[in-house]
C-alpha cells in the first residue's frame, strides 16, 4: 500500500510540475530523492559519482587544466568489481544535486573506513582512472571556477557524515538516510542535519582606503577582509560590529550586505559577506596581535596592483612578498572587486 501511495505521489508531483520552471523542477526532484530511500537508491543505478578519499577529491589533468570528472554508475560498478568490491560501497554515497535532466549527482568517498568496510587502496584508484585525489585546498582553485562549489559542498558533506557517526546523546551509532540528508539515532530518536557555522567577513573602508589584514598561517603576502564566527545567539550586524572592534579596534558606523558563500575550512561555514564604513575621524588601526599579524589601509591604486598579483608573481628577489589578494573563488575577492567598482564609478 505504501509503494501505491508513493508511486501516486510521484506522479502528481511530476504533473504539478510541469507547469513549474526548471529550477523548480530540480528542487521538487531532489527534495523527493531526499526524503524517499527506495527512489534515491534507484536514482543511485543511474546517477554519476563524483570520487574522493580521506576527503581529497578525484582529479584528471589534461594538458594545462585540472578536470573534474563524473563516472556512471556502470563505471563504478566495474571498479568496484575489478577490486572485487560488492555495489555496497554504492549506498554509502551523498546526493549533491542534479542536472537539468534530472539525472541525480553522487559523491563518494573511497577512503572511508567503517565496520562494515575497509578504503579501497588510493594509488589502484589512481592508476585505474588516470588521475590523482587531490588536497581540496589545491583542488577548489585549480579546476573550473563553476565546479569550486560543488566540490567544497560535496566535501563538507562527506566530512559531516565522517565526524557523525555516533549520538552525542547516547553514543550509538547514528544511520544515514540514502542520501545522506541527515543521520538517526534509533536509539534515541534523534534526527541530525548537516549545518554550517555563520561567518560574517567584512570589508572595511573609511571612503577612499579599505582595511585589509592577514594572519600568521596565510600564505605569505596575502591580505584579506576581517571575518569571524557569530556567536550564539548574535545577529549579522551585532558580530560584524564586534568583529572589527575586536580586530583593530575600529567602530562601525554603517555596512550593506554584499553576497554569502559557502565555504568548506576550516569546517563548513556560511561566509556573510558585507561592506562596512568607519567615521574618518576614526580610523586609527589598534590591532589585535593575538588574531592578525598585521592589518593595514590600503588606497585604489595598491589594491587594482594587488589584484594582478597572485602567490606565485608576489615574491621579490630580496625574498620579500608584495601584496595580493585571495583569488576569485572566493568571496573575499568578490568585495575587494566590488570596492574598486565603488571607488572608480
Amino acid at each position: 500500500m505504501a509503494a501505491i501511495y508513493q508511486a501516486v505521489h510521484r506522479r502528481a508531483s511530476s504533473l504539478f510540475c510541469r507547469f513549474h520552471s526548471t529550477y523548480v523542477k530540480k528542487m521538487r526532484y531532489l527534495n523527493e530523492l531526499k526524503e524517499d530511500d527506495d527512489f534515491c537508491r534507484q536514482a543511485q543505478t543511474s546517477g554519476t559519482f563524483y570520487l574522493f578519499h580521506n576527503l581529497s577529491p578525484f582529479l584528471q589533468k589534461v594538458g594545462k587544466k585540472y578536470l573534474l570528472p563524473q563516472l556512471s554508475a556502470a563505471e563504478m560498478k566495474r571498479i568496484l568489481e575489478k577490486m572485487k568490491e560488492t555495489e555496497q560501497w554504492i549506498e554509502k554515497s551523498v546526493l549533491i544535486g542534479c542536472s537539468d535532466e534530472h539525472v541525480p549527482h553522487f559523491a563518494l568517498d573511497l577512503g572511508w573506513d567503517d565496520s562494515s568496510s575497509t578504503a579501497l587502496e588510493k594509488s589502484v584508484i589512481e592508476s585505474e582512472l588516470q588521475g590523482s585525489f587531490t588536497d581540496l585546498r589545491k583542488a577548489l582553485f585549480v579546476v573550473d571556477v563553476k565546479d569550486s562549489p560543488l566540490l567544497a559542498s560535496a566535501q563538507a558533506l562527506l566530512r559531516w557524515h565522517e565526524s557523525h557517526q555516533y549520538c552525542s546523546k547516547t553514543g550509538q551509532p547514528t544511520q544515514k538516510n540514502i542520501a545522506g540528508s541527515k543521520r538517526v539515532c534509533h536509539a534515541s530518536g534523534i534526527t541530525y542535519y548537516p549545518q554550517m557555522s555563520p561567518v560574517v567577513i567584512t570589508l572595511v573602508s573609511d571612503g577612499s582606503r579599505c582595511l585589509l589584514a592577514r594572519q600568521s598561517s596565510f600564505p605569505q603576502g596575502m591580505y584579506t577582509a576581517l571575518s569571524g564566527f557569530c556567536d550564539l545567539g548574535e545577529s549579522v550586524e551585532e558580530a560584524l560590529r564586534r568583529e572589527v572592534a575586536e580586530e583593530v579596534g575600529l567602530e562601525v558606523e554603517s555596512f550593506q550586505y554584499s553576497a554569502s558563500q559557502h565555504w568548506p575550512f576550516p569546517s563548513s561555514c556560511l561566509m556573510i559577506a558585507c561592506h562596512a564604513l568607519v567615521g574618518g575621524k576614526q580610523t586609527e588601526i589598534s590591532m589585535n596581535s593575538l588574531e592578525l599579524e598585521e592589518a593595514r589601509w590600503f588606497g585604489l591604486e595598491e589594491v587594482l596592483e594587488g589584484l594582478k598579483r597572485d602567490h606565485t608573481s608576489s615574491k621579490q628577489d630580496d625574498g620579500s612578498f608584495l601584496p595580493w589578494f585571495p583569488p576569485r573563488q572566493a568571496i573575499a575577492h568578490k568585495l575587494i572587486n566590488e570596492w574598486v567598482k565603488q571607488q572608480t564609478s
